[in-house]
């Protein structure tokens, strides 16, 4: 509370303070100092303070301010910084900071940072030295600060590339300087994968603009800085083709300040040339919809071997009732007497079978029950084979790499997912035989595949990409492809932008990434992406899907039940023509007809 009140009281008479600066020259260095850093707390906030070198008289003056102070008197701190962000750097001369850590360096790029020069340098050569270091929060004072009252505060872009800054004039010492870079170039290159990247052409100037969600975020902020996009497509011709994963390295390499690309972080363990998480999605495989059951199968899929079981057991229900009402005695039951009950075999296949006479009620009611159950046996299997015939089932999809190997498709990958996915170091598709795996060294024909839908292969695709083939296969005859999320290599992907290491502006950057996503700009650019691809013809109006067969069924359809047909009349001729020679009296009045006939 009292440093509060202090603070206060502080702010409150600075004015008054600087007014008696003017009238005192022999005002020591060290309080006139102090005034300059309760300006810049009250400017913006700090509770560290970070002091390289030690010959002068920052280090005394922190000791009068209530704020952590580390000291690295040496030049650097030898350590990862891992304080606040709030931190001011104040340097006891031009080359005092010696900074070698790498870590602290990337962290404490953009803080702000106070030098006294103690020698006739000019702050023009400061500036410079800086600004190769990608440092331009950068401010420094004289040892005559008390006499003139002047601060050089580094301006980037403009002629001269310092400002006198006039503390009595209440002038800001520090400003954003990349909220207005005054049409500086961005360096950046596109994969012109739609639709995330999309080239056309502006109506107005005949310039080439690139539209989508990954390539409008980026035009915006391009916009929203005034600076200026420059495409970098030299570097097509010095390092090799365009691909995301090219221009992450070329980012990586500082080659280029911002990739209009999104890459995935699955195995990164650094992150400094990456941004704030973009886009997150899942990365799974678009499958062929299976095949329709072909009409000589049919017969057998719309038989269940559980409701098979529960008929036989229903069967032999009614078989015992039948027999023990009839005969009122439990001797005639026997396992043929069962299972070849005639009047349960015709009840039960439809047929009318002969009603036993002076029936007792309990009779009546299981010849009820039995008829009731034929009618229901025949009306279900009756329907279910009437509405296969018309319309077959699909066959089972695909869920595991099991029914891959299984399956007459292979898998169409490309060589930089085949370097993250293949069978080494417990890889996804480690599963799955050489065999079933197709390369394709270039990506773009790999691309061009998967936008023929051809049934012959499955595809790696994200959920974001397969949006707009979904949204694509609503102008098909019926649908080719469908979204496996079964069958996935990673159900949780992050897409980040790649940035250059160093990049001065990066905070501003992702903060554009995060109010464009809290306005819903990238929702409705996502929502847009495929009516954007057919205006600009990327993806054509056709039809891929294959032509609707024709549904007569042929005699081949029916090979096996008419195979089951012809072996079981077989077996009937069988029983009936052992029936006819097991018969003694049969063949006693055949040997008395023929006997007569002789005679005669």
């Amino acid at each position: 509370m009292a440093w509060l009140i202090f603070l206060l009281f502080c702010i409150v008479n600075t004015g008054a303070q600087l007014s008696a600066i003017t009238d005192t020259s022999n005002l020591d260095l060290e309080k006139i100092l102090l005034t300059l850093l309760l300006r810049l707390q009250h400017e913006n906030f700090f509770d560290t303070l970070l002091i390289y070198g030690e010959d002068c008289v920052f280090p005394s003056l922190s000791r009068r301010l209530p704020v952590s102070t580390v000291l690295a008197s040496s030049g650097t701190t030898d350590f990862d910084w891992n304080y606040s962000s709030l931190t001011l750097i104040l340097s006891c001369g031009f080359e005092a900071e010696k900074e070698e850590n790498y870590r602290t360096l990337m962290k404490l790029q953009t803080n702000r940072r106070l030098i006294l020069l103690q020698e006739d340098i000019q702050p023009e050569s400061v500036c410079n030295f800086y600004s190769k270091k990608e440092q331009y929060n950068i401010a420094m004072v004289k040892e005559n600060f008390p006499k003139s009252g002047l601060v050089y505060s580094c301006r980037l872009f403009q002629d001269q590339n310092y400002e006198k800054v006039n503390i009595f004039k209440g002038s800001p010492i520090f400003i954003n300087q990349f909220r207005n870079m005054r049409g500086a170039p961005i360096r950046t290159i596109t994969d012109d994968l739609a639709p995330r990247s999309m080239v056309t052409l502006d109506p107005k100037t005949g310039e080439k603009k690139w539209i989508g969600y990954v390539a409008n975020l980026l035009n915006n902020f391009i916009k929203k800085v005034n600076a200026t996009m420059v495409m970098q497509v030299k570097l097509n011709e010095l390092e090799g083709k365009i691909f995301f994963v090219n221009i992450s390295k070329w980012t990586a390499n500082d080659l280029l300040d911002i990739g209009m690309s999104v890459d995935t972080t699955w195995e990164m363990d650094n992150f400094d040339t990456f941004t704030y998480p973009y886009l997150m999605c899942s990365y799974c495989f678009m499958i062929p919809l299976p095949d329709e059951v072909p009409y000589n199968e049919v017969f057998a899929v719309i038989i269940y071997p559980s409701v098979l079981v529960m008929l036989l057991v229903l069967f032999c229900v009614f078989s015992v009732m039948l027999i023990y009402i009839q005969q009122r005695t439990w001797r005639g039951l026997s396992l043929t007497s069962i299972l070849m009950n005639d009047m349960c075999l015709r009840g039960f296949l439809g047929q009318p079978f002969p009603f036993p006479r002076q029936s007792s009620r309990k009779l009546k009611l299981i010849c009820l029950l039995l008829c009731f159950a034929s009618l229901m046996i025949t009306t279900m299997y009756g329907a279910y084979l009437k509405t296969f015939l018309f319309s077959p089932p699909p066959k089972p999809m695909m869920r595991t790499f099991s029914d891959l190997e299984k399956s007459r498709y292979k898998v169409a990958m490309n060589w930089a997912e085949m370097d993250m996915l293949r069978f080494e170091n417990d890889r996804k598709l480690q599963r799955v035989s050489n065999d079933r795996v197709e390369i394709f060294e270039d990506y773009h024909q790999f691309v061009s595949l998967r936008e023929s839908f051809n049934d012959n292969y499955i595809f790696p695709v994200n959920s974001l990409r397969w949006e707009t083939y979904n949204e694509q296969q609503k102008l098909f005859h019926h649908r080719v492809f469908y979204y496996s999320n079964d069958f996935c290599l990673t159900r949780y992907s992050i897409l980040s932008f790649p940035i250059r290491r160093h990049l001065p502006y990066r905070d501003l950057f992702e903060e554009h990434i995060l109010r464009q996503k809290e306005f819903g700009l990238l929702k409705h650019w996502m929502d847009r992406s495929f009516l954007d691809m057919l205006r600009l013809k990327l993806t054509p109006y056709e039809d891929f899907s294959a032509p609707p067969e024709e549904t007569a069924i042929y005699v081949d359809d029916l090979y096996w039940i008419l195979g089951i047909y012809a072996v079981a009349l077989s077996i009937s001729c069988c029983c009936f023509a052992l029936e006819l020679l097991g018969s003694l009296s049969w063949w006693k009045s055949l040997k008395k007809f023929m006997w007569r006939g002789f005679k005669n």
